[in-house]
C-alpha cells in the first residue's frame, strides 16, 4: 500500500475513533432521571412517569425532578402518593434524602415523605414520625 493510503487510513480511523469516543461520552453524560435513580439501587417507578427534566450535581447528590404538573396515584391500593410540579433532595446508595415535592396520604392526612431508604427487597417511606414499608419493583 502506498504512503499516501496508509496516511489516508491512518486519519480516516483516527477521525471514527474519535468521533465514536466522543458519541459515547456524550450519551453517558446524559442519562435519564429514571436511570439516575437505578443507578443509585431504586426503582425507577419511584418517579411517576412523565419528567420533563431534571437538575443533579453527582459531587454532592443534589438532584431536582421537573413534570408538567401535580400527579397523584396509588400505591399498593392502600396509600396515594402526591407529586408537585417539583421534585428537589439528595440522593446517595439506597437513600433519597431531605425530600421536597412528594407526600403521602395516610388514613385522612396528607404527609411529606422526607426521605426514602433500601433495605433489602423493600423500599422505607418515611416521613419524621412515621415508616411505611413497600417490597421493591
Amino acid at each position: 500500500m502506498g504512503s499516501f493510503w496508509k496516511k489516508f487510513l491512518f486519519f480516516f480511523l483516527l477521525t471514527i475513533q474519535s468521533f465514536i469516543s466522543e458519541t459515547i461520552s456524550l450519551e453517558d453524560n446524559n442519562p435519564t432521571a429514571y436511570e439516575i435513580l437505578r443507578d443509585f439501587n431504586f426503582p425507577t417507578g419511584l418517579l411517576p412517569a412523565g419528567v420533563t427534566a431534571y437538575d443533579f450535581d453527582p459531587l454532592s447528590g443534589k438532584f431536582s425532578a421537573y413534570l408538567n404538573g401535580t400527579c397523584t396515584f396509588t400505591l399498593q391500593g392502600a396509600y396515594k402518593l402526591r407529586y408537585k410540579n417539583t421534585i428537589n433532595g439528595y440522593i446517595s446508595k439506597g437513600r433519597l434524602a431531605r425530600l421536597e415535592g412528594v407526600s403521602v396520604k395516610f388514613i385522612f392526612f396528607w404527609v411529606n415523605v422526607v426521605e426514602v431508604l433500601r433495605k433489602g427487597d423493600e423500599l422505607e417511606i418515611l416521613n419524621g414520625g412515621c415508616c411505611c414499608r413497600f417490597p421493591y419493583g
